[in-house]
């Protein structure tokens, strides 16, 4: 018995890359979701080492993300252009506009939390 095996790699290489992107925008989307669920909108400030509060919902619609097809990766978090450089302040804690922030991080947090499922996005993401 003879048998022959034909490999399209091209082809293989583009499907494997397809898949990728389709798991990272379900990936930047679903920790994007949980981010948001965390902010609470309050006019409150909330504790240190919480998630902070956010007065209007701004914080809520500046939560983003993107897939970098190239690079294959996602970004998630806030957009600088909705909200400006506050975050940071928040985040790692320190200084904006004069005041200091003790730390209230939030997308740290947010990714530890939700690490374990993003594997399964995964599966079955290359399709022949």
């Amino acid at each position: 018995m003879k048998v022959r095996i034909e490999f399209d790699e091209r082809r293989i290489l583009v499907a494997v890359q397809r898949g990728n992107n389709t798991a990272l925008r379900r990936a930047g989307a679903y920790v994007r979701k949980a981010a948001r669920n965390k902010v609470s909108t309050s006019e409150r400030a909330s504790a240190p080492g919480s998630p902070p509060n956010s007065r209007r919902g701004l914080l809520k619609n500046s939560l983003l993300f993107g897939v970098e097809k190239k690079k294959q990766s996602a970004v998630i978090g806030p957009a600088e252009s909705i909200i400006g450089t506050a975050m940071k302040a928040h985040e790692f804690g320190g200084k904006y506009r004069k005041r200091r922030y003790p730390k209230r991080p939030l997308m740290g947090p947010t990714l530890e939390r939700t690490a374990g499922k993003l594997p399964t996005m995964w599966e079955k993401s290359v399709k022949p």
